[in-house]
């Protein structure tokens, strides 16, 4: 990156633990930056300091975003204003979606300098189904409402990704066992440091595991989807789904739509739309 870089956000990826993950690109623009909006400015004083650069740094976190965003936006206009969080991706589970839609609606340039991601490399080591997945962020602390939140996804069928700390683990894991059944997990602990580990089992074996010793360093928890439901589906349901999708589709492919939905037969179903369609 030889050529100046133009006035605007920079949302810059952060390592979550291992300095040698910062990329080239990010170094680079955290070296250029006119000013760098940081949650804490020890945490990344250390960063730049291994880097070797030092850059003026402006507090920008939960309790003066209000504040300090205007500020921001402005400078924006002329100067190259980078964002990081203390490890990792900005705004995942941490603030400054607000700055980016203050930033965008300014018509400021926003660039992300992609990097690290806690959640998605604790996805990669756990071994569980990664084709959809959904991010809940830090459960609430309270159990009626981290009840609520849990049931309000344990129908999903994706994979669920939450952080929490390591006193608040055995607890979460056993409300998740009783909300939702209990699924295979994964906790996976100090992502790409000395300490690294992911221990893997089912939700009541994680919860014992670490009731009385809860584990220390940042933690990622991962849980399996739903397993398959069967659904009981009567002769005159699976018809008049046929005969709904033939109104739109051939019949090989309304066999095969409704075979999806309900978990049925292609084969069989073809066979019943084609009589039904004869």
């Amino acid at each position: 990156m030889n050529a100046e870089l133009a006035p605007g956000l920079y949302i810059v990826a952060t390592p979550i633990g291992n300095l040698g993950d910062l990329t080239p690109r990010a170094a680079e623009v955290l070296a250029r930056a006119d000013v760098i909006a940081v949650e804490d400015s020890r945490v990344t004083a250390k960063l730049l300091h291994h880097i070797g650069v030092k850059r003026p740094m402006t507090p920008y976190h939960d309790h003066n975003a209000e504040g300090v965003r205007p500020g921001l936006v402005a400078r924006m206009g002329s100067e190259v204003v980078a964002l990081v969080s203390d490890a990792g991706t900005p705004l995942i589970s941490d603030p400054g979606y607000k700055l980016v839609r203050d930033a965008r609606a300014a018509g400021h340039l926003v660039v992300t300098v992609p990097g690290p991601c806690a959640a998605v490399a604790a996805l990669t080591l756990a071994g569980l189904p990664t084709d959809r997945f959904l991010f809940l962020g830090f459960l609430p602390p309270k159990a009626g409402a981290r009840a609520t939140a849990i049931a309000e996804v344990a129908a999903v069928r994706a994979t669920l990704i939450l952080y929490e700390s390591g006193p608040r683990l055995a607890v979460t894991l056993t409300a998740l066992a009783e909300r939702l059944g209990d699924r295979e997990a994964g906790v996976a602990r100090e992502i790409t440091k000395r300490f690294e580990e992911c221990v893997t089992g089912t939700l009541t074996e994680l919860a014992a595991r670490y009731a009385d010793a809860p584990p220390k360093g940042e933690i990622v928890v991962i849980v399996a989807p739903p397993g398959e439901v069967v659904i009981e589906t009567s002769e005159d349901d699976i018809d008049a789904a046929l005969v709904e999708a033939m109104t739109r589709l051939p019949a090989s492919k309304a066999a095969g739509e409704v075979a999806k939905r309900l978990g049925l037969d292609r084969r069989e179903l073809y066979a019943r739309a084609t009589a039904l369609k004869g």
